[in-house]
């Protein structure tokens, strides 16, 4: 597989298939409070007036959210949005009972708060390895004046995710949808820009310069006869030093992470109903199509043909 643009982040995301999005906007005021229970997927809120307390399961200290924060939720851990800082809250299940995808819920007669929100599910064992990557709260701050690209995307998104919540014209529940993928996508690569040193994991991978050139490379071409020696030299680093940061950061070897993605890449195409198994081995890489075969089942828990029978069987995408 090779690409003009070697763009790790978007292969992740075209794997990770958000879908399920749910979207609504909260309108508050008074001293109101709102608990939310474990969920599934990922989170994703904007403030666009007022501001509250964000409290997660576990953590010691609290997050204050100002007008035009934004804050992604990915590890699914409950949490409390209170307007003064409360641990405990009106459950969610009943503020939110009513409005339903592109609503929005009024509580304490509403007035001094307005927050959008929006919820995804994410597929796949792409979604597992970045979502293991990524903190329990994520927040974006709001600036006086826009520092990057994505800080602008960023706003544009969330004001336009709460005029369709206002407006409710025709097609406003797609339209919110797709801006809250715009949304999503712009948090993350904030979150790569601007994560906190000494973070560990895929996304701290992504920051990395050196690291990041060889999975560049890595995705660029995965039939590439790739080893440790050359992604060093992509990366500009030892072997030894390449090995061990590769490792530290992403928690996989480069080999395992190249075979890891060979397999997720097969997959789709399998998944899809592209091709056979034997040309879906030589796009990553495989001469052999008996050595592709146990690689996949080493990484994805069966055979391809086993892969394919059930795909079909099931009649949905699994990748």
């Amino acid at each position: 597989m090779t690409d003009p643009v070697a763009d790790p982040l978007s292969d992740v995301l075209a794997l990770l298939r958000p879908h399920d999005c749910v979207a609504a906007g909260l309108d508050a005021g008074g001293d109101w409070s709102i608990r939310y229970a474990p969920h599934a997927g990922m989170k994703c809120n904007g403030i666009l007036k007022g501001g509250c307390w964000l409290t997660i399961e576990g953590a010691r200290e609290r997050v204050w959210l100002g007008e035009g924060d934004c804050v992604m939720l990915p590890r699914g851990k409950a949490f409390v949005l209170s307007a003064r800082g409360a641990r405990i809250g009106d459950a969610a299940e009943t503020v939110h009972s009513a409005p339903s995808h592109g609503e929005t819920a009024v509580l304490g007669g509403g007035g001094d708060f307005f927050m959008t929100g929006a919820r995804f599910l994410l597929s796949g064992l792409a979604s597992d390895m970045l979502l293991a990557t990524l903190p329990d709260v994520i927040v974006i701050r709001a600036t006086a004046d826009d520092r990057t690209s994505s800080d602008e995307t960023i706003r544009w998104a969330i004001a336009r995710i709460a005029t369709e919540l206002r407006s409710r014209r025709p097609g406003s529940a797609s339209s919110i949808e797709h801006l809250s993928h715009v949304l999503m996508i712009e948090i993350m690569r904030r979150h790569l820009e601007d994560g906190p040193p000494g973070q560990v994991g895929w996304t701290a991978a992504l920051a990395d310069p050196f690291i990041h050139r060889a999975l560049a490379a890595i995705h660029q071409n995965l039939a590439q006869p790739w080893t440790v020696a050359s992604l060093a030299q992509r990366a500009g680093l030892s072997r030894t030093a390449f090995a061990v940061r590769f490792a530290r950061l992403v928690g996989q070897t480069p080999m395992s992470y190249l075979t890891f993605w060979r397999m997720l890449w097969a997959a789709k195409r399998l998944d899809r109903g592209r091709g056979t198994v034997a040309e879906a081995a030589a796009e990553v890489g495989y001469a052999s199509e008996s050595a592709f075969t146990v690689a996949f089942k080493r990484t994805l828990g069966k055979t391809p043909r086993r892969f394919v029978e059930e795909t079909a069987s099931s009649g949905t995408h699994r990748i």
